[in-house]
Order: C-alpha cells, then structure tokens, then sequence
C-alpha cells in the first residue's frame, strides 16, 4: 500500500458506519448496531445501513436488543439453575419526549419506549405506564396527565396507554375515517370523559360536511352505555 488516503477512502467509507450517516435512527438504535458490530463485523452492519431501507433498519436495531435481552435472561436461568445468585443486568437507554406536535412521529416514539422498557426489565404494567408518561412533554404531558387527574384508574394498562394516546394524537387519515369511526362510537369500557373527549376529537376532524349538531347528540348518546349517566342526559334533553 502506498498510504495515499484517496487511494482507499472509497473503500473505508464502504465498510466503516457513522452516526451523521443515519440521522433517521433513535440513539438506542444507533447504539444497538454499534454493538451487533462488533459480533458480525463493521464491515457487515456497513453493508446492511446501505442496502436496507430505514424502516429495516429499525427492525434490525430493535431485534438484536430483543435477542441481547433473551440472551441475558437465558443467561439468568442457567446460573440460578446451578445454584449461583443470579445477576441481573439492566440497560439505561436515552428517550425522547414526546409532546404531540404536528408532525412528530409517535410510532417511532413507542419503539423508543418499548426498546427501553426491555432494556430496563421492566416488567409490571403500572411501572410501565408511568415510565412512558415520564418521558412525555409538552401537551402531550398536559393530555396524559389530566386524565390521571380526572380519573386515577386510567391507563390501567400499558397497552390502553398507547391506544389512547393513539387515538388522542395520531391524526385520522381523512375525514371519511373519522366520520365512520364517530357513527360507531361506543362508550364501552372507558368512563364518560374520556368517552366525550373522543367523540370531540372526532367531530373535531370531520371538516368536510360536518354533521348537524342534533344528529352529533343522537349519535352521542347512542353510544352511552346503560346507566344513570345516561338516563340523566335523556331527561335533561327532553327538557330542552
């Protein structure tokens, strides 16, 4: 070789990763590939930043800190099975708040989370809950909560935490979509205010020919479960 950096630069960009080359990765993702580097080789993770699309990317990142968790609990297993105090290992992984701007991604948020939710082993619901609401800001955070506030059993778990916040940030495709959703909104298991709440962000989405208020109400209350909430609002509507 003859040393001159123009003769293999090509070559040694072609096999070395930078994080200014995938600004589209979280950091715990960027560190994820740092780490399967170097059990496949740089050269390798090299070739897959190039060839694969950013959507494969995150899934390559978020399945090797699966495997690395699955490793670590076989691990786990296999020294208490031979009567040694087993030691848990735990990752500190960075998170993003999430404040429900315009244009924010919210999926590739909830990847965050879940990534350092098993990176953290955490396992119960509560734990879970509030650790995602911790990385919340904004109106985001003003959102989540206030409805703790209103209603302390909200969230019970951390699959309801994200529906909500899905459907309390995750704009609807089209106005079509929201109207659908509205005419079959029903109360079901969630209290009356996040219920209303809802039904208001939905109307709130259907601009092109809004419906008419009576038919909003109709619509309202047919959803309502069974019950005085209900009777109560029939009575005072018969009064009007």
């Amino acid at each position: 070789m003859d040393g001159n950096p123009s003769m293999h630069g090509p070559s040694e960009s072609a096999t070395h990763i930078a994080r200014a080359d995938c600004p589209h990765l979280s950091d715990p993702e960027w560190e994820a590939l740092r780490r399967l580097a170097t059990v496949i080789g740089e050269a390798a993770v090299a070739t897959m930043l190039r060839t694969l699309s950013p959507t494969e990317q995150h899934g390559v990142a978020l399945g090797f800190i699966v495997k690395e968790q699955r490793d670590a609990a076989a691990a786990t297993t296999t020294t208490a099975s031979s009567g040694t105090t087993p030691r848990v290992q735990s990752l500190t992984l960075h998170v993003s708040n999430y404040v429900g701007k315009e244009g924010e991604l919210l999926l590739r948020w909830l990847v965050e989370v879940d990534t350092a939710i098993a990176a953290r082993r955490i396992f119960d619901e509560p734990s879970k809950v509030a650790f995602a609401m911790s990385c919340l800001g904004g109106r985001a955070r003003s959102w989540a909560y206030g409805r703790r506030l209103t209603d302390a059993t909200c969230f019970g778990t951390y699959a309801e935490f994200k529906e909500e916040l899905r459907q309390a940030f995750e704009p609807p495709k089209n106005a079509f979509r929201s109207r659908a959703e509205f005419l079959d909104l029903q109360q079901g298991k969630h209290d009356v205010h996040a219920y209303a709440q809802r039904a208001r962000y939905l109307v709130s989405n259907i601009v092109t020919n809004p419906m008419d208020e009576a038919t909003n109400v109709a619509t309202f209350m047919k959803g309502l479960r069974d019950g005085p909430v209900k009777t109560y609002l029939f009575r005072e509507l018969n009064c009007m």
